[in-house]
């Protein structure tokens, strides 16, 4: 007899519909499965056949057939044990309530029968909502995701045996409903503005990146605050809205990194990664590729500390991403495409010792120097917006008593600037002045003769590319827009220029 479960996998970051079909016919006993098998499905085999045994359920001694289709996709993962246990039953006569061909089954059964949590539940069934499946059997542990997709009959299971009594309509299943806390944004950080004391300069450049998303390098002595001013970046960022915490939560439920009881992210993400990482580590692969560093970063900031300590292959990675906001690694089989909009904060030393251009401190001769500022490529160093030099704090500034802004009031300007980007790109695809390219820079960004005069002089003083000048443009336009101003003047070109190059001396200027 022929069966046939709806169950799903994931393609890069989006789900896909896996038919589970099954065929118990008389013959040699036998247990088959094909459609282009991982050894980790091909194991689901004995899996399936012990659940079975342990949950009551006797195996006739017949020929045992299972397909999942579509053949030409490779298959992978723990999450098909369910669905083909449930096609078995449905062979050897199980009766559902249930429309079996609109219900959504995933699990990973242990050999007691248990039902196992899994990774990437919630792509699997956004996708399979937006193809007209209303009900989807998840493990118990992974309702807080499935649960995400509104309108979903969400159904709960902890056991293979729990399950076929719910299919069978023996026992109520209990709906789930959206746990509307889960998905509230959430503002408490550890962290504060606040705390960091003087480096009015930067904290400035740190709130016109946020503003805008734009690109920040801070080059500084150690210990002058370049690592606390990245991580209190966040706190200043605007929130995250319920479409972007979605696309965030499934590339970490993919990855299997979401924490336990949180079903939704609902803060920005920060990914500060060893300069010891490798290429497929940061921007994902294997053979069954998986999400990166910069995707993990995803609608939230990437911090390189330490910067010229990367592998300069791993570093130049990133150039592709950084102008694509996506990566995509090819396969034999199929491209898998992830989302990279992220915004890149690095920090680094100006030399190896970390006091030059004082050279009264500064041990480092003029070869290390250049040797250890040439690891950063010029192409990289060009897709920069901000590049900000971190002054050592003053003694008087250090215990100050007297608190400086809060992130919530620096937060508050930066949401006011970001709602005027949203309002004026939503036809356009875009959310952030950074994402502005090609027209969309000539259609959004005027200049009076004034300002373009400042830009031409900027230009041919500062040897700019055309890439640079675009990334000062960007800026400019985020400091209006923070400023609630329409038209860019000269004092917002002018604050811009010298975001773009401030900090950025060669080994020359420091002799």
């Amino acid at each position: 007899m022929f069966s046939k479960v709806l169950s799903g996998a994931v393609l890069g970051v989006d789900g896909t519909i896996i038919g589970v079909e099954a065929d118990v016919s008389d013959g040699l006993p036998s247990f088959t499965m094909v459609g282009y098998l991982s050894s980790s499905v091909k194991e689901a085999g004995e899996r399936v056949r012990t659940a079975l045994k342990n949950s009551g359920y006797h195996m006739p001694p017949k020929r045992i057939t299972i397909n999942l289709s579509p053949a030409d996709m490779r298959k992978d993962g723990s999450c098909f044990d369910l669905p083909i246990a449930v096609s078995i039953l449905k062979s050897m006569g199980l009766d559902s309530v249930f429309d079996m061909a609109s219900t959504l089954v995933i699990g990973e059964l242990s050999l007691n029968g248990e039902v196992k949590a899994v990774t990437g539940v919630l792509p699997m069934v956004y996708h399979c909502f937006s193809q007209g499946i209303r009900r989807c059997i998840v493990p118990i542990d992974n309702v807080g995701e499935a649960e995400l997709v509104e309108n979903m009959e969400v159904i709960g299971v902890s056991s293979l045996m729990e399950t076929v009594e719910i299919i069978q309509g023996n026992k109520k299943p209990e709906k789930c409903k959206i746990n509307n806390d889960s998905i509230k944004n959430s503002t408490e950080y550890h962290i504060d503005f606040a705390d960091i004391k003087g480096q009015d300069v930067l904290k400035r450049g740190m709130e016109i990146a946020a503003a805008g998303f734009h690109n920040v390098l801070m080059t500084g002595a150690a210990g002058a605050g370049k690592s606390m001013l990245a991580k209190c970046l966040p706190t200043i960022m605007p929130t995250l809205s319920f479409e972007e915490s979605i696309d965030v939560t499934k590339i970490y439920s993919i990855s299997g990194l979401l924490e336990e009881n949180s079903s939704l992210i609902n803060r920005r993400p920060f990914r500060a990664p060893h300069h010891t990482i490798s290429n497929y580590a940061l921007c994902g692969g294997g053979v069954n590729p998986k999400p990166g560093e910069v995707s993990l970063a995803h609608n939230g900031v990437l911090f390189l500390d330490e910067l010229p300590e990367f592998s300069k292959n791993v570093l130049e990675v990133m150039r592709q991403p950084l102008e694509d906001r996506k990566i995509t690694i090819s396969r034999v089989n199929a491209t898998y495409v992830f989302p990279a909009d992220f915004m890149l904060v690095a920090a680094m030393n100006p030399c190896p010792c970390g006091h030059f251009p004082d050279m009264k401190k500064c041990n480092c001769t003029i070869n290390q120097i250049k040797r250890y500022q040439s690891r950063i490529s010029g192409p990289l160093l060009d897709r920069i917006d901000i590049n900000m030099e971190v002054k050592p704090i003053k003694y008087q500034d250090l215990f100050l008593e007297e608190k400086s802004e809060c992130s919530e009031e620096i937060r508050s300007r930066v949401e006011k600037a970001t709602d005027i980007q949203k309002l004026r790109y939503k036809d356009e695809g875009i959310c952030f002045n950074s994402q502005l390219e090609g027209t969309l820079i000539k259609k959004y960004i005027k200049l009076d003769n004034q300002v373009e005069s400042i830009l031409e002089d900027a230009f041919v003083k500062m040897n700019l590319s055309a890439r640079g000048t675009h990334r000062i443009l960007k800026l400019a336009r985020t400091i209006a827009d923070l400023e609630g101003k329409e038209r860019i003047g000269e004092i917002h070109i002018q604050e811009a220029i010298f975001y773009r190059n401030n900090g950025n001396y060669s080994v020359k200027e420091g002799f």
